[in-house]
């Protein structure tokens, strides 16, 4: 089993507030995933996290961020003011990656991203963004409907997961796939909703990404 380093509390200047993230970086860890969750979701999300500790495990550094301030995230919460703010979401996830890229224990990793709902569109634009630094994307119960005039940019290999009994989604994952210029595979996970809460259905989704991104993560 690989060793894993001490998690650590990490904040980003944004404005006249800070995003907050939780990094771990395994000893000999050679790629990072960073993760772009979905509405009203955030860094302490149970089922991301069981995703970053299957990742861990497998010897990939992780970070979790909340993509808005805590000010946002309290307005976010009353009103829904910026979950669906695709654009503003894919903004903070490209400066979190920037820091990744000058902090000195994260700069040397190649880095994926793992977006979940709202946050997989987040994360396609971003990588569209940044086409060299951007190697895996993984999108799990993903809209990618959000982020449709980027997909033909994007050059990072991306899985799509989806649920098998999500049939709404299945078709958005479809349609989005037709115009996808990178490598691209769509994963259903039969007897699955959206939210993979069934019975070893979240486990299904953390090998399948543990194995993507130890493809294009090394």
């Amino acid at each position: 089993m690989q060793e894993i380093n001490e998690e650590i509390s990490i904040k980003i200047r944004e404005g006249k507030g800070n995003i907050q993230g939780n990094l771990v970086v395994p000893s000999g860890a050679k790629g990072i995933v960073l993760f772009a969750h979905g509405s009203g979701s955030g860094r302490f999300s149970p089922r991301n996290q069981y995703v970053a500790k299957v990742l861990n495990k497998a010897g990939i550094a992780t970070f979790l961020i909340d993509l808005l301030t805590q000010d946002e995230e309290e307005k976010d919460i009353a009103k829904a003011e910026f979950r669906f703010d695709i654009d503003l979401l894919a903004k903070r996830l490209i400066d979190a990656t920037e820091w990744l890229t000058t902090n000195p224990a994260t700069r040397n990793l190649k880095i994926g991203y793992f977006g979940a709902s709202t946050g997989a569109a987040a994360a396609l634009i971003s990588a569209a963004k940044l086409p060299q630094q951007i190697k895996a994307v993984v999108s799990r119960g993903g809209r990618p409907d959000l982020a449709m005039d980027y997909i033909p940019r994007v050059k990072a290999p991306t899985l799509f997961i989806v649920g098998g009994d999500d049939s709404d989604v299945i078709e958005l994952n479809k349609k989005a796939m037709k115009n996808f210029p990178a490598d691209d595979k769509l994963e259903i996970v039969p007897g699955a909703t959206h939210l993979f809460e069934e019975e070893g259905k979240l486990e299904e989704v953390a090998d399948l990404a543990t194995n993507w991104f130890s493809k294009y993560l090394r």
